[in-house]
Parts: structure tokens; C-alpha cells; sequence
């Protein structure tokens, strides 16, 4: 564990729960894209077996799985299909979690949970969205009419516009800020940053959605999607297909299972507001998750916050005292560029966190996201070397 300064005010646990490992599927563009052929538990369950073979198949006491929207062929406690499908064994219980975008966020702290209660020692967190199989089934819903329960029917690109008024983020910063999410992401991907994280899905070694045309000009010469909005296709995140997963154990059974974990879990916060404003409640999450941590945010190494719009984006990182062009800040782009398979996106923060973490000798970093609905999750982990 590291010993400097950050460390030594860092909680320590009287049962340490560790990260082995986070590895992800290329993310694909929905309907058109490089996964809409592929069923989403045959999807995570492969990713699953892959994260489990690079460790040795160490034994899961449970695979906990978020989805976003648990419909279809990612509905009926998906869970047990992925784990049944990566070679679990029957006797491995599975259960699927929802929290729209932070699902499988809320996957890792769920198996935290378990851990720290002693209830288990190795836990499968992983995620996944086929938006192109399954899409939000609106039909298969029934939102409550009656206020306050109606205003979580708000759009969530409405809720962006409400955002950007009442954070007074302009068009052309938008904009600027898509850009750089773009041409961070395309750094990355050429680079073989993003290699490192991915597990190939048949001849699918890659990202979609990086853009390396874009330009700022192009941007600007997008229309608006609401009249005299700020929120464009290009300065918002598209819709995706893909999976995550995260191998959570505790820091006994790491060394139990000659096991080399690559972080430790130091503190989760969730938190809520008004749905019309969902995109900046991430700000109260990273306040209180870096509270417990007993961390400040010049503390971080990196901070990872998923880009559902840069409408939220901007204001979020802004509130809690980063600038949101600072390289500590989402460095390899994000979901403007790389895309946000709703339940799969949680975990894939957490793995280009680590990831992240690695290539700069980083300790301290923290994820982050927005909920449809109006809520916020953030995760701190502190790397071990």
C-alpha cells in the first residue's frame, strides 16, 4: 500500500476490500454498430469467464450484474444467465441490480457490501447494455402521472438544457469540451491506452464511437435537438452496446488466492435532488464519498465522471473544485467520444480508472455519474503499487 501523505489520513477498514482486476468489451454504437448482433448476456457472460481466467478462476461466492433497463434479453435476473454463461457453478448465486446509469456501479458497492459483512470473499461486479437489442422497452413501462413521481418522466435532454441554463454554461464551451473529450479519446485509442482494458468481442478489438475528424467547426455547425437549446448529438453521449466486470474480493482471500489486487476500496457515496437537475447530483456524491475517504479534491490523482452531457459535466466538476479541462479530469476522453451503454458504464469507469491510475503512478482517484431520475453515485479507490 502506498505510504505518502494521502495514505496516511486514509481510512483503513477493519476488513479490506480490494479491486483485482476491471476489464471491459469495446463499446459498440447502437443498432449500426460492432456488437448489435451480439446477445448481452452472451456478451458479459464471455467478458466474465475472460476476467476470471486471466486470474486462475479464483471460486465467486456471488456475481452481482447492473443493467440499466432489465427488459428483455437482459431481463429475468440476467445475472444468472451471465454467470451461468462464463462457467460459474450452478451453485453460484447471481442477482441483477438497477440504478439506470450507475448500475453497475452500484454492482461494486453492492459486492463491497457483501464483503465487508463477511458474507462473502469473491464477488463478480459487472455490467451491460445492448441498447440496440433491448433499447429502453418504454412500452413495457408504466410511469406514475401523479406528481411528484410524474417529473421523473422528465427527458433526459431536457433535464440538460435545465442544467445548462441554471449553471449558465454556454453553447461554444459545450462544444469545446466535446472536442476534447474526442480528441482525448482518439490519443488514447491509438496510442494502446485503452488496449489494456479491453477484451476483444470475436474480431471487435476496438471503440466505435471515437471520432477522429471531429473539429470544433463541426461541432458548432450542429443543430441544436431542442429549439434554442445548447445540447447537440456531438456534445452529448450517443447510445451504445456493451459489458464490464470488476473482481471484488477481500484482501484475505486475495492472498488466500495468490491474488495481486491493483486498488483498494476506500469509500462510495449515493445522493439525490430534483429530477429536472439530475445531471449535477454526482456533486453531492463526490463531496460526501471524499468526506468518508477523509480526502479533498487536490487529493486526486484522477477523477473519472461519466459525460452523459457536457451540459452536467462542466458545472459537476467545476462545483467540487476541478477544472473541467484539467488533466487530472477524465484524461483519455470519455462518453461523449467513447459512448454510454447505460448498464455496462459504471464498471467501465472503475476499469479506466485503474487504468488510468496505472499510467500516471497515480493513488487516489475517484468515479463518478449521474442517475435518470436525479441521482448521483461516486466510488473512491486508492491504488496499490
Amino acid at each position: 500500500m502506498a505510504s505518502g501523505p494521502v495514505a496516511a489520513t486514509l481510512p483503513v477498514m477493519s476488513r479490506e476490500v480490494v479491486i483485482v482486476d476491471a476489464l471491459r468489451t469495446p463499446i459498440g454504437r447502437a443498432h449500426k454498430g460492432s456488437l448489435a448482433g451480439v446477445r448481452p448476456d452472451d456478451l458479459c457472460g464471455a467478458l466474465v469467464a475472460a476476467l476470471l481466467e486471466r486470474h486462475g478462476r479464483p471460486p465467486v461466492d456471488e456475481l452481482v450484474c447492473g443493467v440499466g433497463y432489465p427488459f428483455g434479453e437482459q431481463g429475468g435476473n440476467v445475472a444468472r444467465a451471465v454467470a451461468l454463461l462464463a462457467g460459474l457453478p450452478y451453485e453460484t448465486p447471481a442477482h441483477t441490480v438497477s440504478r439506470l446509469c450507475a448500475s453497475s456501479l452500484q454492482a461494486v458497492r453492492a459486492a463491497h457490501h457483501a464483503i465487508l459483512a463477511g458474507e462473502a470473499e469473491v464477488v463478480v461486479a459487472c455490467g451491460v447494455e445492448s441498447f440496440s437489442r433491448v433499447g429502453r422497452d418504454t412500452h413495457l413501462r408504466e410511469p406514475n402521472p401523479a406528481p411528484p413521481a410524474a417529473a421523473l418522466d422528465v427527458t433526459m435532454l431536457q433535464t440538460a438544457e435545465n442544467v445548462a441554463g441554471r449553471f449558465g454554461v454556454g453553447r461554444a464551451e459545450l462544444d469545446a469540451y466535446a472536442q476534447r473529450s474526442q480528441e482525448r479519446a482518439v490519443a488514447a485509442q491509438r496510442s494502446g491506452h485503452f488496449a489494456r482494458e479491453i477484451v476483444a468481442v470475436g474480431e471487435v478489438v476496438a471503440d466505435d464511437g471515437p471520432r477522429p475528424g471531429s473539429t470544433l467547426a463541426g461541432l458548432a455547425a450542429l443543430e441544436p435537438v431542442l429549439s434554442g437549446g445548447v445540447v447537440t448529438a456531438g456534445n452529448a453521449c450517443p447510445l451504445n452496446d456493451g459489458a464490464a466486470a470488476v473482481l471484488v474480493c477481500s484482501a484475505d482471500a486475495a492472498r488466500a488466492h495468490g491474488l495481486a489486487p491493483r486498488a483498494r476500496i476506500v469509500a462510495h457515496a449515493v445522493s439525490a435532488l430534483d429530477p429536472a437537475i439530475m445531471g449535477v447530483a454526482p456533486i453531492e456524491a463526490i463531496r460526501m464519498a471524499l468526506a468518508r475517504a477523509g480526502a479533498g479534491i487536490d487529493d486526486l490523482d484522477l477523477l473519472e465522471l461519466n459525460e452523459a452531457f457536457a451540459a452536467q459535466v462542466i458545472p459537476v466538476a467545476r462545483s467540487v473544485g476541478i477544472d473541467p479541462f484539467d488533466d487530472r479530469f477524465n484524461p483519455h476522453g470519455g462518453a461523449i467520444a467513447l459512448g454510454h451503454p447505460f448498464g455496462m458504464t459504471g464498471a467501465r469507469i472503475v476499469a479506466t480508472l485503474l487504468n488510468g491510475l496505472d499510467a500516471r503512478d497515480g493513488e487516489l482517484g475517484v468515479a463518478s455519474m449521474c442517475v435518470g431520475g436525479g441521482q448521483g453515485q461516486a466510488l473512491v479507490v486508492q491504488r496499490l503499487r
